[in-house]
């Protein structure tokens, strides 16, 4: 071998090397979610009765399918108003538009999003501002005297 070879090889097997490293990882990230099927579960967010009728509340739960090192990061959370005796309705935390987190006011009975100035109705329709559509809504149930919610993926875009 001589030189000219042998210093074009040097060059060329650490390149290919950070060309793996980089793209193996890159290519997992865009083909994961087409493979990975969507973890819908039930978790409980508390007695039926801690909830009043009419109000409406945030509430927090730990996503079902959590990376192990998730941390905080791995708490989720939904607005829960209660609109009748067995009857609730769960509406994500993200703007329509960005995926911002909306606010709940209650003295003007609006969810305002601070990002982009989004404002949606207690029915969760858009009142004024950018998002595209009504804050999504998760599927709620009464089990056992408690109210769950059915997870599903950060509802945006």
């Amino acid at each position: 071998m001589n030189r000219r070879k042998f210093l074009a090889l040097l060059s060329i097997v650490p390149g290919a090397i950070a060309t793996a490293a980089i793209g193996v990882p890159v290519a997992g990230f865009v083909v994961a979610p087409i493979f990975a099927p969507e973890k819908r579960e039930w978790v409980s967010l508390g007695a039926v009765s801690q909830f009043k009728i009419g109000d409406t509340i945030q509430v927090t739960y730990k996503d079902p399918s959590p990376l192990p090192w998730a941390g905080v990061t791995a708490n989720n959370g939904a607005y829960v108003r209660r609109t009748g005796e067995n009857d609730f309705i769960a509406f994500a935390v993200n703007c329509s538009h960005l995926g911002c987190p909306v606010r709940w006011i209650a003295s003007a009975n609006l969810f305002m999003c601070p990002c982009h100035g989004g404002v949606y109705y207690s029915d969760g329709s858009v009142a004024a501002g950018p998002p595209p559509r009504a804050l999504s809504r998760y599927n709620v149930r009464i089990e056992n005297g408690e109210l769950q919610l059915q997870t599903q993926e950060v509802p945006i875009g």
